[in-house]
């Protein structure tokens, strides 16, 4: 499946001055291949037809778009070059790009940045990066945005990929070397917004790229510095000291890959990727006011403890063959080693008079989690009979997951050691316009635990270790029909199968005499997903819309209660229905205008038995939101984008009874930032202008604002006018 893809600019460490100069020299860019489809827009449509074939994480094989019955899209490298000008911001990428997306919380943690109401299934080539078992919401940062040649996302529940893939499933494609020869590039970026000192990000990265005869390999090493930047009002932003926060920081990223083709059927292929995100510590928060609108704010100073960090190495050995027994296999061995470390504090759950006098205790948390797996796939065309295509695998995980507080060295979350093997079958049968599929994957997961001790905040109970089995068959079936003139239309039946917050569950329990096996909370979330859907694609346009139905008899909801701050899982069904669209018009040879449109309605109950009448909450699900934009290729070489997302106002579950302590009414009031990216191919290398909130518009991100457990010290303003020049050059 060999795809051309491209890079883009990086960090630029030069002072204002120069960066001025820099910016009236460049008018933008981001990236050579971007400006050359810019002077050929013909083979930019060329080439993102070709990109819009190819679709991994789908059906475990290459498929067509047209022919998945199915929410799919693929985000291209050129894309993603266009939003990372704007901001290095992954999920204010997959905001931006996907339908179904929630906003961007602009922080280290990704609460509330929900897919369709429900989790979404993190793979890095096919690897899971989400953690089930202890969902941190940090699975977000795992590697560079500079490693991924593109982005595949599959919406609504699915269980091709394994557990977790209760909303969907978004999979990161890392590059690989097309050209032959040997190729380095230097990709440098600045960003600052010049109404302040000590918020500016830099950002550098080198890569190395070779190809010839049976060996590729590609290596890439890349770090950024960021400041503390400022809203639209110029005040600094806040720091979220607790969850983690890609302000103040640093990350370092080195990816390698090689690949050897054994024979013209045969590849192997070998890589590695380390990244590390972490906090500097040289702020602290200043808590705003919710009742006056004022933001959180930061200052000068050092909090508590470490500073927040992710760490997370992925390698992995790939074998493949393009015609065993007259089809195609593939054979992944991987390894995952993650953590994530939380701010310091002194916080009602971590206190122990044991250790020190009430309300005096410090201390931090830390998530662990090492996976091993093999993916193993056969994809068999014309089985027997023209048409007919088999896919057919096997997927086995062990993943062992914990959470420690790392200052007093006591367990919070004991190891959850997790087993798990999946056979899958799927069956495609096309005739004339028609394509048929069905397929069925059997899950069969084991959990052990042994015997622990709560936190004192929670009784110091003892639970009883023990092991919970999940066996579940999961289906999917669907079906498409292209009706011709550039119509087709889709519908689906898909189950996806996950696990509620195991640790977040066992953390809690304060009630003697209860132990792994009789922890009725522990059963795993099945989620069904119905949708019909309409494609159309015609020569100066295309668009897709789609309806759908989402249903969970036993989800699963976590509610902060509004007294303590302390979280714990509701298991209540859930019922989520939505509508999405996304399109593109040509209006010109030079210019292209789309658009995305996701409206979102999500439902759970209040307690056990009652009825479904209590919207989801901002945690949960985002609001309906409207995407708007429009790129010129304004002369050859070069082209400019202008976009505007509005999230509407959202003002849920109000009246309604509280549970207990926690506040399930929510209020947001809606905004709209527009950002502006521009690029030139110049003689001197790739250029990039990007200017995030272009109108300097000052506004509360959606899940501070939404929040009903929220305080003064997690009201957060999004950012303010942030300009980025890039500059890349390959040799």
């Amino acid at each position: 499946m060999p795809l051309q893809q491209q890079q883009r600019g990086r960090v630029f460490t030069l002072r204002p001055a120069a960066l001025a100069v820099a910016g009236l020299l460049a008018a933008g860019g981001a990236h050579a291949q971007a400006a050359a489809d810019a002077a050929d827009p013909a083979k930019e449509d060329k080439d993102a037809a070709q990109l819009e074939q190819v679709v991994v994480t789908a059906t475990r094989a290459s498929k067509a778009i047209e022919k998945i019955p199915g929410a799919v899209s693929v985000v291209t490298r050129r894309e993603m070059d266009e939003q990372l000008l704007v901001a290095e911001d992954p999920s204010q990428l997959l905001a931006a790009q996907v339908p179904g997306y929630a906003p961007s919380r602009q922080k280290m943690t990704s609460q509330g940045e929900s897919l369709r109401g429900r989790a979404a299934l993190i793979l890095f080539d096919g690897i899971p990066q989400t953690n089930p078992l202890r969902a941190g919401a940090r699975e977000g940062y795992f590697a560079d945005p500079t490693v991924i040649e593109r982005i595949e996302v599959v919406s609504g529940a699915s269980a091709v990929q394994g557990l977790g893939a209760t909303g969907g499933i978004i999979n990161y494609i890392s590059r690989t070397p097309r050209r032959e020869g040997t190729f380095h590039t230097l990709d440098l970026k600045y960003s600052s917004s010049f109404s302040a000192g000590d918020e500016a990000t830099w950002k550098t990265g080198y890569m190395l790229e070779h190809k010839q005869d049976a060996f590729d390999a590609l290596f890439y090493v890349g770090g950024t510095q960021r400041g503390v930047g400022v809203d639209g009002d110029g005040r600094r932003l806040g720091i979220e000291s607790t969850q983690g926060d890609t302000q103040d920081s640093k990350a370092l990223d080195v990816f390698g890959k090689v690949g050897l083709a054994l024979t013209p059927q045969q590849r192997l292929q070998l890589s590695f990727n380390q990244f590390r995100l972490a906090g500097d510590g040289d702020w602290r928060q200043v808590p705003g006011d919710r009742n006056t609108g004022l933001p959180t704010s930061s200052e000068r100073g050092e909090p508590p403890g470490t500073p927040p960090r992710n760490k997370v190495r992925t390698t992995s050995l790939e074998w493949s063959h393009e015609d065993l027994a007259g089809g195609r296999a593939l054979a992944q061995l991987y390894k995952q080693d993650f953590s994530a470390l939380y701010g310091a504090g002194i916080f009602v759950n971590f206190q122990d008079e044991d250790i020190a006098p009430r309300d005096t205790l410090v201390d931090q948390s830390e998530i662990v989690a090492d996976k091993t797996g093999l993916r193993l796939s056969w994809v068999r065309p014309d089985l027997g009979f023209q048409g007919l295509e088999l896919t057919t695998g096997l997927d086995w995980l062990s993943d062992t997951s914990e959470q420690r507080l790392a200052i007093t060295g006591r367990t919070w979350v004991p190891p959850l050691k997790f087993n798990s093997t999946a056979p899958f079958s799927q069956l495609e049968y096309e005739f004339g316009n028609f394509t048929v599929r069905g397929g069925l994957r059997y899950e069969n997961a084991r959990l052990r635990v042994d015997t622990y001790r709560t936190l004192a905040a929670y009784n110091r109970t003892e639970v009883a270790g023990g092991e919970r089995s999940f066996d579940k068959f999961v289906k999917n079936l669907g079906a498409v029909w292209r009706v011709g003139g550039g119509w087709s239309t889709f519908v689906s039946y898909s189950e996806g199968f996950g696990l509620p917050d195991v640790g977040l569950v066992l953390r809690g329990v304060n009630v003697s005499g209860r132990s792994i096996a009789n922890l009725i909370d522990l059963q795993p979330v099945v989620t069904d997903n119905r949708e019909v859907g309409v494609t159309w694609r015609g020569e100066r346009g295309s668009f897709t819309a789609s309806v759908y139905d989402s249903r969970s008899k036993l989800g699963s909801q976590v509610r902060v209660d509004n007294a303590t701050g302390i979280g714990s899982v509701q298991r209540l069904p859930v019922h989520v229905k939505g509508f999405e669209f996304t399109g593109e018009f040509k209006p010109q040879r030079d210019w292209t205008l789309s658009t995305t449109y996701a409206l979102t309605r999500g439902k759970t109950a209040r307690t056990t038995g009652e009825p479904l009448d209590v919207e989801l909450s901002a945690r949960n699900q985002g609001p309906d939101k409207l995407v708007l934009a429009a790129r010129w290729a304004f002369m050859p070489g070069a082209s400019a984008r202008l976009q505007a997302a509005h999230y509407a106002s959202r003002h849920i579950n109000e009246g309604v009874t509280p549970v207990g302590s926690t506040q399930l009414a929510e209020r947001f009031d809606g905004y709209t930032v527009a950002d502006l990216g521009v690029n030139w191919a110049s003689p001197w290398g790739e250029l990039g202008l990007g200017i995030e909130n272009l109108l300097d518009r000052q506004y509360i991100g959606y899940y501070a604002q939404a929040n009903p457990a929220g305080t003064s010290d997690d009201y957060y303003a999004g950012r303010g006018r942030t300009y980025t020049l890039s500059w890349r050059r390959t040799f």
